[in-house]
């Protein structure tokens, strides 16, 4: 699984116009889905970034996480993060998830997120949503299951 991580002072995610997702201070994830990902790579995703302290504390070091400073989670899927564009001029998706894991695998991390004390605010799996934050720092962070959990593929 892949994540982009962002901090922000706010962040939304809007279907068709409406908003279906809201959050103040806290974390936008963008998540990815790979072809060969399961509940071990979820959990491990949703347990890394929730714990990440990227908040600054009084002597402005990020020492802080999200409990500390009232955070919430705005999770959207984003089977695009698996594109590559080693070849070409149009990226391959051929190791994203196919639809059905991927959207098992982004309810199981939101589900993981509530099971942790973060009920994320989320967007709806394969919509075409539109999603608009307030980049605090900017304080951006790429999470990559392969590398993190030393599970190399291909």
């Amino acid at each position: 699984m892949r994540a982009v991580l962002t901090r922000v002072r706010a962040a939304s995610v809007s279907i068709d116009g409406e908003v279906v997702g809201k959050i103040g201070k806290g974390f936008l994830i963008l998540l990815g889905v790979g072809s060969e990902d399961g509940e071990a790579e979820c959990r491990f995703l949703a347990e890394k970034a929730l714990s990440l302290r990227l908040f600054e504390d009084e002597q402005g070091k990020m020492n802080l996480g999200l409990e500390q400073v009232a955070g919430e989670v705005l999770v959207v899927s984003q089977f695009t993060l698996y594109g590559s564009c080693r070849k070409g001029r149009r990226p391959s998706f051929t190791d994203a998830a196919p639809p059905a894991l991927g959207n098992a695998m982004y309810q199981r991390f939101l589900a993981i997120c509530e099971e942790l004390g973060y009920p994320p605010q989320h967007g709806r799996f394969g919509a075409d949503m539109q999603v608009e934050s307030i980049n605090d720092g900017p304080v951006t962070i790429l999470l990559d299951t392969d590398s993190l959990m030393n599970t190399p593929r291909r």
